[in-house]
């Protein structure tokens, strides 16, 4: 049962905007305190406690928690009934989507080489104490990563197109590969698929 309670739940505010995951164990809680009901996915039907109970009654499909007297089916979208906002998340710092801000384009040369021959470069490089964030981390071909080295731009007498910097945009959702239910793709159109680049 502990395995089933740590997957994970979409969760949509009032409106039906998806804002977050959340594990099932906390989705459950939300469902028993009248905090959130839980969407059916191939209906769109939304169900309290004692509904989502009766229709976990009478179809015996995918998994379920099980107590002494009762087994309910494992929610997999959950509307919050008192939540409308949507929260501002950061974008994940990714390969994807630092190839995304610099528009596949080397940062020093301005081609565009196509993604596999293009690598990423830190500023200021690692052997001096560079680090793997948004403001350090530009996209460059292989020449030009070659060329530069373990230098800065201002030692290589390279220039940068522009200053990397944090994107501007917000994702609305973001979600780890592996953790994406194919119902929730009825409710999110883009999701952020990318593993984040840990900043060291």
């Amino acid at each position: 049962m502990e395995a089933v309670l740590d997957q994970r739940a979409l969760v949509l505010n009032r409106s039906w905007v998806p804002i977050d995951t959340t594990t099932v164990r906390r989705a459950m809680v939300w469902l028993c305190q009248g905090v959130a009901k839980v969407v059916e996915p191939e209906t769109y039907e939304v169900h309290d406690f004692q509904s989502w109970s009766e229709l976990s009654a009478a179809r015996r499909d995918g998994p379920c928690l099980h107590t002494v007297s009762l087994s309910i089916r494992v929610p997999e979208v959950m509307m919050l009934t008192g939540y409308n906002g949507v929260p501002r998340k950061e974008v994940v710092f990714s390969r994807r989507n630092l190839y995304k801000r610099d528009g596949y384009t080397c940062q020093y040369c301005g081609t565009q080489p196509g993604s596999e021959e293009l690598t990423i470069d830190h500023v200021l490089p690692k052997a001096q104490g560079g680090k793997s964030t948004w403001d350090n981390c530009v996209l460059a071909c292989v020449e030009c990563n070659k060329r530069k080295a373990n230098r800065t731009p201002f030692q290589a007498r390279m220039r940068l197109a522009k200053a990397p910097v944090r994107p501007k945009w917000h994702p609305l959702i973001a979600l780890k590969v592996g953790r994406v239910r194919r119902c929730w793709e009825r409710f999110i159109s883009e999701i952020y698929w990318d593993t984040p680049l840990v900043p060291e």
